[in-house]
């Protein structure tokens, strides 16, 4: 039983579009400092501060100055994302911003669908301990219609190209005890709120911000993460032989989703390689390895990264259905990193979750 509620969100007083960051592990090191350099209160000093322990600090120094602020009462809130996505169509993306009560995957009320690693989690255990605060949200999938959507009035809060609508008195138990949540994007920061109720065993500790989206909700869509490898020129595709990548392209586009297929770009040419039924695209390149292995959402760098002779093979993939995710996630099966890429990532920074 997913256990779902309203909550007591602490926020900005005055929130701009200086304050706000993408989630900090989609920040490269440049992207950091130019965040870190619009405010001295941006998101990122918390998010991605050198020091775990400074950045729970400046947390609560900028809760007694007022420059954040607690609500009184608790509130669900309905988030808003209008973006143009990597194949340039503009969307409208919606979800529910609320608390949710951790549980171990054994309860199967939560669903991962990725592998993780213990480094990441081991920093945001260290900044979750110092802040006692959930700075960012995790992003999670349900099926069924939203329990509540974006009203026509102004938003409550508005900064960084997201909206956000404040709904009090709303009950959200209801509607989500008998749902599955799968989590999209935050699998570390899910493990790490796990532990972190663990140690700390008391009420507040084992929730957590979450950001709830339908997979009806028509703004929802997973774009293909293209996997490069560099230093191994001992990779041999086998396939069909194809003219162009514009005509491989085509061929990927019309071919059935209960095979796995895949685009390989090498020196040599190009050529459509197709694995077994059943199989993810994700699946047949992970056969290859992860040594010198990368992700680019951009098809295009792929490609050139190859032709001027900076990487051996790109594969170029299809995205990953929704269903397909949810389907090996009800199994209790575990895809390759980078299976999804979800996009735009959530806005971090416009509220924050107390435990």
């Amino acid at each position: 039983m997913a256990d779902v509620q309203p909550f007591l969100a602490i926020r900005y007083r005055h929130p701009t579009a200086d304050l706000v960051a993408p989630p900090y592990d989609v920040l490269t090191a440049a992207e950091r400092d130019e965040y870190t350099a619009r405010s001295p209160h941006n998101v990122v000093h918390l998010t991605l501060n050198d020091s775990e322990d400074e950045a729970g600090r400046l947390f609560r120094a900028w809760l007694e100055q007022g420059v954040l602020v607690a609500d009184d009462t608790p509130a669900a809130w309905v988030v808003a994302q209008d973006y143009v996505g990597p194949d340039g169509v503009a969307r409208r993306r919606e979800g529910v911003v609320a608390s949710l009560g951790v549980e171990p995957y054994a309860t199967r009320s939560v669903l991962p669908h990725e592998r993780t690693h213990s480094g990441p989690k081991e920093s945001r255990l260290r900044l979750l301990r110092a802040a006692r605060a959930q700075l960012e949200p995790i992003f999670l999938l349900y099926d069924g219609t939203p329990p509540l959507a974006a009203p026509s009035r102004a938003p409550d809060l508005a900064a960084g190209g997201t909206s956000l609508w404040r709904f009090d008195g709303v009950t959200l138990r209801a509607f989500f005890a008998d749902r599955q949540l799968l989590i999209a994007d935050g699998h570390h920061r899910y493990e790490t709120a796990l532990a972190y109720a663990a140690e700390t065993a008391t009420p507040g500790s084992a929730r957590m911000m979450v950001v709830l989206v339908s997979t009806e909700d028509p703004g929802l869509e997973i774009f293909p993460t293209h996997r490069v490898f560099t230093g191994r020129p001992e990779i041999a595709v086998d396939g069909t032989a194809l003219a162009s990548v514009n005509e491989a392209l085509a061929r990927l586009a019309t071919e059935p989703y209960d095979r796995a297929v895949a685009v390989a770009v090498t020196r040599d040419g190009v050529t459509l390689v197709q694995g077994e039924k059943g199989e993810l695209d994700v699946e047949l390149v992970d056969r290859f390895g992860h040594d010198g292995i990368s992700y680019t959402p951009d098809r295009a760098g792929a490609i050139d990264s190859v032709q001027r002779g900076a990487a051996d093979v790109a594969f170029l993939l299809r995205a990953t259905r929704i269903e397909d995710v949810f389907e090996r996630a009800r199994r209790g099966e575990v895809m390759p990193q980078k299976t999804t890429y979800f996009f735009p990532k959530l806005t971090s920074g416009l509220l924050f979750h107390p435990v």
